[in-house]
């Protein structure tokens, strides 16, 4: 367990680091006025966030990192240096607050005025987002996870393409279960409550239902301020109100694939070069949410698919391209493996600490 520790160590020390650059920015917010100005300052955590997931080497204490750093909070830092996002959604936050909301995927609501004061709140429950989960859904997707995880032990009988599927059903449940982590550390450590991030993305009855409304919902949220709202504004002035979602939405789902490579690029060790197909997967995604905008919008109140046949429409389209273009990149990157044997070796230590105890006591 050796390299396990120093692993948590780095992983200690490159959190720190954020909290530290976090707190660098809000005191940027306080004494530069937003813009160019204050982007100049900015930038350089913008690049030290993008370097920090480099000293991780761990799938998933890696992937955690760099989802939440070099890509939310760089997001969310983006649109602090003009003024904009949850990092200025109220003047009067809190450091603490201000460094939690700049790389945790919460948002700020506001209660309504008391006494003439306002309560700033995170918010713990979005209309949007669905329902919040209760502990015994969690239990069952621990307990399917599971299930996924042993399957592998089998994967030299299964058809490549079942062992894809595999793939599929074990990264949204891990996923769901990271998240739901990260709300009760959120919740125990900061008293502050995460949003929902799935919304049973399995009844999907749309591409649209399913990318805005259902699958990963921090990460609709950061980019519908940084990319889609700027692109629809550009097109709007440019071109007709009616059809001006159609380029935000792929400029969106594109900027979407170089993000997700970039994921890719530091869960390999070797630093593999992108071959550019995860990219062709959100293009490809993008170019046919177009047409079933554009589709919705010319037969608007005339023609609509009942449930039960746009659901499984939906999701084999997903699990058929998540198969061709998406899913063989953890077999490339070697994250499956890695994973299995970070599996391997908790599982060893657990069980030696559980003996240890029984030896004990």
């Amino acid at each position: 367990m050796e390299g396990g520790e120093k692993e948590i160590k780095n992983f200690v020390k490159v959190w720190l680091s954020v909290a530290l650059c976090l707190c660098y920015c809000y005191g940027i917010g306080k004494m530069v006025p937003k813009g160019s100005k204050r982007l100049v300052f900015v930038l350089p955590i913008v690049a030290f966030f993008l370097y920090l997931p480099l000293f991780l080497s761990s799938v998933h204490l890696l992937g955690i990192t760099a989802f939440f750093i070099a890509w939310l909070a760089n997001f969310k830092l983006l649109l602090f240096a003009f003024g904009f996002g949850p990092l200025c959604s109220d003047p009067s936050i809190s450091l603490p607050l201000f460094t939690a909301v700049g790389c945790l995927p919460i948002k700020i609501q506001h209660s309504p005025p008391q006494n003439g004061h306002k309560k700033q709140t995170p918010s713990q429950k979005n209309p949007e987002n669905g329902k919040k989960q209760g502990p015994l859904n969690y239990a069952i997707k621990a307990l399917l996870l599971a299930g996924f995880v042993k399957a592998y032990d089998y994967s030299d009988l299964m058809h490549p393409k079942m062992v894809l599927l595999l793939y599929a059903f074990h990264i949204y449940f891990m996923l769901e279960l990271i998240l739901a982590l990260s709300a009760t550390m959120a919740r125990t450590v900061l008293g502050l409550e995460l949003e929902p991030q799935f919304n049973e993305p399995f009844l999907s009855t749309s591409l649209q239902d399913f990318w805005g409304k259902r699958w990963n919902l921090m990460v609709t949220s950061i980019l519908r301020p940084t990319v889609y709202k700027p692109t629809l504004d550009f097109f709007t002035r440019v071109a007709c109100r009616k059809w001006a979602p159609l380029p935000a939405v792929f400029a969106t789902f594109v900027v979407s694939g170089l993000m997700h490579e970039l994921q890719f690029f530091y869960l390999g060790l070797r630093r593999v070069k992108p071959n550019w197909e995860i990219t062709w997967f959100f293009v490809l995604h993008g170019l046919c949410l177009m047409a079933e905008i554009a589709l919705k919008k010319a037969v608007t109140g005339k023609f609509r698919l009942p449930s039960l046949i746009s659901r499984p429409l939906t999701v084999v389209f997903m699990m058929f391209t998540g198969c061709w273009l998406f899913l063989p990149h953890f077999s490339r990157y070697e994250v499956d493996v890695r994973a299995f044997e970070e599996y391997a070796a908790l599982g060893a230590y657990m069980k030696n600490v559980s003996q240890s105890i029984v030896s004990i006591l």
